[in-house]
């Protein structure tokens, strides 16, 4: 340690010289890969202040909160810049791991390429990078931080909702028209997971979200829409779409009757993210072009 690092807290110490969130560094602590003269330090040792002279030692490998590279993954790439990365998310594919050692999502893909991003967050762990989410799904544009300074003026950016959004969905039946709606949500079970209008009593809790929508095609059955959010919750654009009387095509929870598009899964494709110097834009994917080519066909 440097003298001129006397008197930092520990956590900062570590975030610094390992170029990783504190998050990280904490976690780092709390399975003892941390000493400090030969002795290993405690989680509740976040605080400490070093003192000159003493000398650190870091076990940085195995962490067991790391995710699993999987190189064999596929990863298509939309955009990139500086600490940042936009990829083409697969219907079908989580973003991240739920589970230590779990594999199969697209953080798995990413880390294999970027090992930088591996503890990035304040979340950090099997949630490094990530600045916002899609459903299991929804397929489209997912942004990704590998740096620690990108995440935080990426995920400040989703907070003050500065990030603009835009899906494409079929729902069901005919809408009438171009639209917007102000509605207060709430999440009314979370396994598995089901969104709702607030009741009047639940108006304390619920979170006031807008969405707005542009009529694209009218198919049969079915109407093609292009959906912009200035708000994110967690299964907004499927949940205020159905309490209008038009859910997702394809939507197993909010669609539960009068479906009869043969969808196999819901149909809502984040086709486009921008926010300053990031534009990225996902073409439709196949599933939902065939669909919609299928909807167009005489019956």
């Amino acid at each position: 340690m440097e003298p001129a690092d006397a008197g930092r807290r520990l956590d900062a110490f570590l975030a610094e010289r390992l170029a990783c969130s504190r998050a990280a560094s904490r976690r780092l602590l709390a399975r003892g890969a941390v000493r400090i003269d030969g002795r290993p330090l405690a989680a509740d040792a976040k605080g400490v202040a070093l003192r000159a002279g003493e000398r650190i030692e870091i076990d940085a490998e195995g962490d067991p909160e790391a995710v699993v590279p999987e190189p064999e993954c596929p990863l298509a790439v939309l955009a990139e810049g500086d600490g940042w990365l936009a990829i083409d998310k697969p219907a079908g594919t989580p973003v991240h791991p739920l589970a230590p050692g779990e594999r199969g999502t697209a953080l798995n893909a990413l880390v294999a390429r970027h090992p930088e991003l591996q503890g990035v967050g304040e979340e950090g762990g099997l949630r490094s990078g990530v600045v916002h989410r899609l459903d299991v799904d929804t397929s489209g544009a997912l942004l990704v931080a590998t740096r620690e300074e990108a995440w935080r003026r990426l995920r400040a950016a989703f907070r003050e909702h500065r990030v603009a959004k835009t899906y494409r969905a079929i729902a069901l039946g005919d809408v009438p028209g171009d639209g917007e709606v102000e509605l207060p949500l709430v999440v009314a079970r979370h396994r598995p997971a089901f969104v709702r209008a607030a009741r009047e009593d639940e108006l304390e809790r619920a979170r006031t979200t807008h969405t707005r929508w542009r009529v694209v095609e009218r198919l049969r059955g079915a109407t093609l829409l292009e959906v912009e959010t200035t708000t994110g919750f967690l299964h907004q654009v499927r949940a205020a779409l159905a309490h209008l009387g038009h859910p997702l095509a394809g939507d197993r929870t909010y669609a539960v009757a009068g479906d009869e598009t043969g969808a196999d899964r819901h149909m809502l494709h984040a086709s486009k993210l921008g926010f300053e110097e990031i534009a990225a834009t996902s073409p439709d994917p196949e599933d939902f072009a065939a669909l919609r080519a299928r909807l167009r066909a005489p019956a």
